[in-house]
Parts: C-alpha cells; structure tokens; sequence
C-alpha cells in the first residue's frame, strides 16, 4: 500500500504521523504533570492535617488503645466538612486499626509502612502511599500516635477519596477529550501546512527533476544532450539541487563520451577505408607483375624478369610491413602488450641505437649529433619498447633528411623525467599535417590523400609511450622535424 504512494504523500503522511505522536506524547506529558502538580499541591497544602487532628482529638484511651466509640462521630464530622478525605488508624506495623468506610469498601487490611515514615522524614513531595478502598496509590497525610513517648500508631489520611476520585475521573475525562479534540485539530492544521511547505520545497524540485531524467527513457541521447545543455545551479544548498547538479554533469560527461565514441567509431571507418586503400595498392601492384610474368615468362629477357621481381618484391615488403604495424598496433590498443619493466642505462641504448643507422647515414653522407648528458640515472621502463621509439624517430628522420643534412639527439634529465629529443635539417612536416600527426590517418584528410604518408610508425611510439605514463609531441622548429618525447625515470 505504502509503495504505491508517491514522494509527496509518503512525506505528508510522514509528518501528519509524527506531528499525531507528538500531540499525543505531549498530551500525556501535560496530562501526567498536571496529575503530579494537583497531587504535590493537595499533599503540601493539606500535609499537616493529620498532626493537627491528633493535636485537638484524643485518638487514644488511657491504655493506649483505639477509642473506637470516641472516633466515629470524629470521622464522620470531618468527612462531612472534607468528603473528598478518608481517616484511618494504623497499627506501627500498618494494620487497620479503625476506619469510618462503609461495610465491604475496605479492599486490604495492612498497608505499607514505609510511604508513611518517608512522610515523616519529610522527604519531596508528592509521596504515594496505599489506599485501603482502592488497589491504587494515593497522596496522603500521616502523623504519629504516642502515648509516654511509645509508638502506639498512626493517623493516616488519604487526601483524594472515592467521591474525590469520581469528581477528578469526570474532570478528567472532560479534559482529556477536550485535549484530543485541540490536537486533532492543531495536528490537521500544521499537518497541511507542513504538507504544502514539504511540497514546495522537497516534492516539487523532485517531482520536476523526475520528470527531467523520465525524458532519457524515450529518446536516450537526445533527452540527455537535453539535460547536458541545461546550466548548472550555482552554489545549491539543497540536496535536491545538487542531485540535479551531479545529473547535468553525469549527462555532460555521458553526451562527451557519445560524442568521442562517434568520432572514434568515424576514424574507425576512415582508417579502415585508409588501409584498405594502402594494401590495396601495393597488392595490385604486385599481382600486376606477377601476371605479366606469368604471361609473358617466354617472351621476357632476364634482365626483365629480375626488374619485374624485384619489383613484386618490394611491394610485396610493403605489404608485410603495413600488416605488421597494424598487428602491433591492435595489440597495443587492445591491452594484450604490457611493458615489462627494467633498469637500464639509456646512454648505453642511444649507443646500441646509433650502431644500426651507421650503414644509412655514411650511405646518404649524413651527420648525426648526439648530445648526452653525462649524469643520467638509471631508467625504469621495458627495454624494448624504448629501443623501438627511438628507432622509429631516427629512421623517420634518416629517411626524410636529404643526403647531406644533420640529425641530432639530445637526451637530459628534467625532474622524474627522461627528456629525449630527434631534430633534422629535413622539409618539415607541413602545417596542415600537424594536428592528426598522431591520430589514425584518414583516406578523408589531406594526410590520407597523400602518397607519402607513411604508414602507422608514430601511433606506435604514441601508444607505447602512454603505456609507460610518457608522452610524445610535434615542437616548433626552424627547420625541418623535432620531435621531443619523455618516459618517467
């Protein structure tokens, strides 16, 4: 039943409920302290009844025994006077000695003794003692009877009686639905106040933001471009704000990460037309030779065969490097390459890098620099992914350097960082090529309309150097390519 209520009626009834349990916790409240008010001042005002009586009356005979005969007219002229009192005579052990009830009211012949000694001490008021006519506990007067110093008993005196008790039960019960009555009507009243302010201030922002985030089921990422476009509350100081609030930014960072997996899944497709495009070309290629020497294997004079398979050859290289990068880059993006990590000297790797380019550089009459500091420390990271970087920045820069030129390689430390740079005295990379530098090549960019691209070596740094917390990036040169990339020590 309750679950199908909504925010605002489960408020409402909330509040009604607690605003009924107050009214009434606070009606017994009231109820019990006027009780315990009314007793305390009865039991102070008439408290010294009892020793007054025994001071004018002469409860006791010479043997210092109840004067039964004496007592009844005593009994009877004050409960005359004061209805609402009951006299008795108690024994030191709090038996009933004599009493002025009618026959068959008394319900227990021996009362309690210590309420009426804490009487006597005078300990804080009201002090409930028992009632001989009744099983409940009543407020009291009580005073000593001696005789030559000897406890002989005590005159107990029950301040509220029967005829009391009857007047205070209507009372009572006349006050008590008159309280009710008022808090009914004080609980309906504050309970709709409360139900509207709990509808203004809590149901209503929930109702509407509700009805916002209800949108996302219908149209998924319309409603929450919706949503992400909405301006965010500033400074809220309700929870329902800020819940609002942190749905806008969920819907922003949801609209971002739609937006970056469109154009992921766009690149996906360009770059599979791009390397379908660059297999495309050498395979024709090279079955295009092949046929001719199929065809004319008869007609053909050596030197011809071997042009034409040297040829075949080289598109055929070609086409198992582009299958190979793209192997490796899959793997790298995929997670299933991790870098095994060790301590090495990278003066030592720029060493063992520099050996393979020897070949290259005196065949093309290139001077390569190196600038290493002496001071480097040790680096943490996988050997091989690092040798691979740097190999594949010289290569670029050997290839793209026109005989003649220069190629420096500085490697110094910068804080955590091993800083590495490869600069050439080559054409540059045009400035329309710069910013998809490191991206997958496009057959729609002016990158992928080129014949001499090249093929998926910078992905590969890139991503092998995120792989080790590093980074790698195009700087500005005067001349030809530098490339500045860094792998934390």
């Amino acid at each position: 039943m309750i679950r199908r209520l909504t925010l605002t009626q489960r408020l409402t009834l909330l509040v009604v409920l607690l605003l009924m349990l107050c009214a009434a916790l606070t009606c017994m409240v009231q109820l019990y302290t006027s009780m315990q008010y009314g007793n305390a001042m009865v039991q102070r005002l008439s408290g010294g009844l009892a020793q007054h009586i025994i001071q004018r009356e002469t409860l006791l005979d010479k043997q210092g025994r109840v004067d039964r005969t004496a007592l009844k007219p005593l009994f009877d002229r004050l409960m005359t006077f004061n209805p609402s009192v009951e006299l008795y005579i108690l024994s030191p052990d709090g038996e009933v000695l004599a009493d002025a009830a009618p026959p068959g009211h008394i319900k227990r012949q021996r009362l309690d003794i210590a309420p009426v000694q804490r009487f006597i001490n005078g300990e804080m008021m009201p002090l409930y003692g028992d009632d001989p006519r009744s099983p409940d506990q009543k407020v009291f007067s009580a005073a000593p009877l001696r005789q030559d110093g000897e406890l002989k008993g005590y005159l107990y005196i029950i301040l509220q009686g029967e005829e009391m008790n009857a007047l205070a039960a209507m009372a009572w019960h006349k006050a008590l639905w008159s309280t009710v009555l008022w808090s009914l009507l004080l609980v309906a009243l504050f309970g709709a106040l409360a139900g509207g302010l709990v509808w203004y201030w809590v149901a209503r922002p929930v109702r509407v933001l509700t009805h916002e985030v209800r949108d996302l089921e219908q149209d998924s990422i319309r409603a929450i471009k919706q949503l992400a476009a909405r301006p965010l509350e500033a400074n809220p100081a309700s929870e329902v704000a800020q819940l609002r609030n942190t749905f806008i930014e969920l819907a922003r960072q949801i609209a971002t990460q739609w937006d970056q997996l469109a154009d992921s899944d766009r690149q996906r497709r360009e770059f599979t037309a791009t390397i379908s495009h660059d297999l495309r070309t050498p395979l024709t290629s090279l079955l295009g030779y092949l046929e001719t020497l199929s065809v004319k294997a008869d007609t053909l004079t050596a030197q011809e065969t071997k042009h034409y398979l040297t040829i075949a050859l080289r598109q055929g290289q070609k086409v198992r490097h582009l299958s190979q990068q793209l192997f490796e880059l899959a793997r790298l993006e995929h997670g299933s390459i991790k870098p095994r990590r060790e301590r090495f000297a990278p003066g030592e790797l720029i060493s063992d890098v520099a050996q393979k380019f020897d070949l290259a550089v005196r065949t093309r009459n290139l001077q390569l620099h190196f600038e290493v500091s002496q001071q480097l420390p040790m680096v943490n990271a996988d050997l091989s992914m690092i040798e691979r970087v740097v190999t594949n920045l010289l290569d670029n820069a050997v290839r793209h350097t026109p005989p003649g030129g220069e190629i420096w390689l500085k490697v110094w430390q910068e804080g955590e960082q091993l800083q590495m740079e490869v600069s050439d005295s080559g054409p540059g990379i045009d400035e329309s090529l710069r910013e998809a530098l490191f991206q997958r090549p496009s057959a729609l960019s002016q990158q992928g309309a080129r014949e001499d691209r090249g093929g998926l070596g910078l992905l590969i740094v890139r991503r092998m150097l995120e792989l080790h917390g590093g980074g790698i990036r195009l700087m500005e040169a005067a001349q030809g390519a530098r490339f500045r990339f860094f792998v934390p020590l």
